[in-house]
Order: C-alpha cells, then sequence, then structure tokens
C-alpha cells in the first residue's frame, strides 16, 4: 500500500456486499449507506456474507482504485452484522488483511498439521 500510515482511516461496512460490485455500486453504497465522501482518500472496505472475501476502495487523485482479498480458510471478521460500520486505523487494517481481529483472542482458522510422511509426498 502506498500510503503514509498516520494519515489512513479505514470504514469496514457493517452489512454483507455481493462481491459482484465492482467501482460503481461500491461507491453508491459508500456514498448512500455509509453516508461518507469517496473522493475523501478514506479507505472503504466490504466484506461478502462468507467473510472470506474483501473488496476495498479508494481514491488515489487520479481515479478510483479496487482491492480484492480472498482468504482459502476463515473468514476476516467475526460476527459482521452485528457491528455497524467500523472504522480502522492503519494498524487496524493490516491486522484485519493478515486475519487478525482485535480483542478476539481465538485465531480464526488453523494451520493444518502434516505427519512426515505426509511432508514426503509429492
Amino acid at each position: 500500500m502506498f500510503f503514509p500510515e498516520g494519515r489512513i482511516r479505514a470504514f469496514v461496512y457493517g452489512e454483507a456486499v455481493d462481491m459482484r460490485k465492482s467501482f460503481t455500486g461500491l461507491y453508491a453504497l459508500t456514498r448512500h449507506a455509509l453516508g461518507q465522501n469517496p473522493l475523501s482518500g478514506d479507505l472503504y472496505v466490504f466484506i461478502n456474507r462468507r467473510g472470506n472475501y474483501l473488496k476495498c476502495l479508494y481514491w488515489d487523485r487520479s481515479g478510483f482504485c479496487l482491492w480484492a482479498k480472498r482468504l482459502e480458510r476463515g473468514c476476516f471478521v467475526g460476527k459482521q452484522r452485528q457491528r455497524g460500520v467500523l472504522e480502522l486505523d492503519w494498524t487496524g487494517l493490516k491486522l484485519l488483511l493478515e486475519g487478525i481481529e482485535p480483542g478476539r483472542r481465538r485465531v480464526r482458522y488453523r494451520e493444518r498439521k502434516t505427519t512426515p510422511e505426509q511432508s514426503l509426498r509429492v
């Protein structure tokens, strides 16, 4: 990410979003549902119903950028619909993208343990 770390604000939309939406649909959600100005330079994060797919929309002075990330296992946020809009700083956004939720003690996914026999198989 190409942002100065101290100035980033990210807003996580609190309801499930249809991930078929692209720039225009996410712009409309930002403007109307979040009540924010998408041209402000802040990041707007949208998560699907399952919680394993995330899209991030932001304006970078010359146009909109859209990032997407899909987790193979686990989910980004637990009990997303009960939260409403969540505002994060740079550190909170990095933790969210890494699969770490502040205030939650359990890990969202577990690494599969392999036995020595399984690791030798090709």
